[in-house]
């Protein structure tokens, strides 16, 4: 099993992770001092104040404080993601996709329930039905663009909202479909031309080029095969690896680029990052009990995986990828 980073965390702080119960997605803020958590089966997001610290001997996590965000825009939320700081979108599989400013002042264990600033519902040519997974890309200081799976539906929708409007959606539209069987997460690389998307139903990870113009009808230029159930995916911050959480299994996945991510690809390391025990409990079906949420921190040294029976954990990213000092062999 691969080793993790015990993070330090106050009695109220461990309490909090006990009681989250369910949890889907998981996101750090662009200024990597929050970390959000999906809380899915009590129906709130857990806003956690963190620090990654570096080390000789790798990176600690230290989480100072917490609060629970409740709403009558959080329902089953699967997906989250921070379009800046202070400002978190949220998709509910229940619901809608809703935008959030996070409440000023410490988190200071508090539990408010808070009201959205802008929901995007479905349209006359976009349907939005059964939000899961979510990636926000801004296009300038102003406008941003949320990709939103769309679990039940087989499809990724493409939302415009600006800032100065309140958030309001200029543009919805059916970005990707074909290929896709419940997309259950998403994640965009870091120089702007890929786009992966998990797809449950077809037991992969598909991935297409931001090259060019996207629709319905696109091909994916690449696969990512041998993962169970994939769920939460992200790209290292040199676009190099794709790690994958394997809802099926206890392990988490990673994929090498060698130079581009067209055509089919098996992993280059899959990964423990559950024990026994854990993973047994949460075993309800073939296509539970492994890891679900997962992130990159922004510093690029920290992962962060959730799943229910395991509401919050910590590997160092080098142990992961397989870079020289990490002991570890693939499996």
């Amino acid at each position: 099993m691969i080793p993790r980073i015990d993070f330090r965390a106050s009695d109220a702080v461990q309490a909090a992770l006990s009681a989250i119960g369910r949890t889907e997605d998981v996101r750090f803020s662009p200024d990597n001092r929050l970390l959000a958590i999906a809380g899915f089966g009590r129906k709130r997001c857990l806003i956690l104040r963190i620090e990654v610290e570096a080390a000789a001997d790798g990176p600690g996590v230290a989480i100072h404080d917490y609060m629970e965000l409740t709403s009558d825009c959080i329902g089953e939320v699967h997906g989250l993601d921070f379009i800046d700081d202070r400002t978190l979108a949220v998709a509910n599989r229940d619901g809608v996709v809703a935008i959030f400013s996070l409440p000023s002042g410490e988190p200071a264990g508090r539990s408010l329930e808070i009201v959205s600033r802008r929901q995007i519902k479905s349209g006359l040519f976009c349907k939005l039905r059964t939000p899961g997974s979510i990636a926000v890309r801004r296009e300038s200081p102003s406008r941003t663009t949320l990709l939103v799976c769309n679990n039940y539906t087989y499809r990724v929708t493409r939302h415009v909202v600006d800032r100065r409007l309140g958030y309001r959606a200029l543009r919805n539209q059916v970005l990707l479909k074909r290929g896709l069987d419940i997309p259950d997460g998403i994640a965009l690389s870091h120089d702007g031309k890929w786009v992966a998307v998990s797809s449950h139903g077809t037991r992969d990870v598909k991935i297409y080029s931001l090259s060019g113009l996207l629709g319905p009808d696109t091909e994916p230029a690449g696969i990512l095969e041998n993962a169970n159930y994939p769920h939460g995916l992200r790209f290292t911050a040199d676009d190099r690896h794709i790690l994958v959480a394997d809802a099926g299994s206890p392990k988490l996945h990673v994929y090498e680029s060698e130079g581009g991510w067209s055509g089919r690809r098996t992993p280059s390391r899959s990964l423990v990052v559950l024990d026994d025990e854990t993973f047994l409990r949460g075993r309800m079906s073939d296509e539970e009990g492994g890891p679900k949420g997962l992130d990159i921190d922004r510093s690029n040294s920290v992962v962060a995986v959730t799943c229910e029976e395991q509401a919050l954990a910590f590997c160092s990213l080098a142990s992961i990828v397989g870079r020289q000092g990490s002991g570890l062999s693939r499996s």
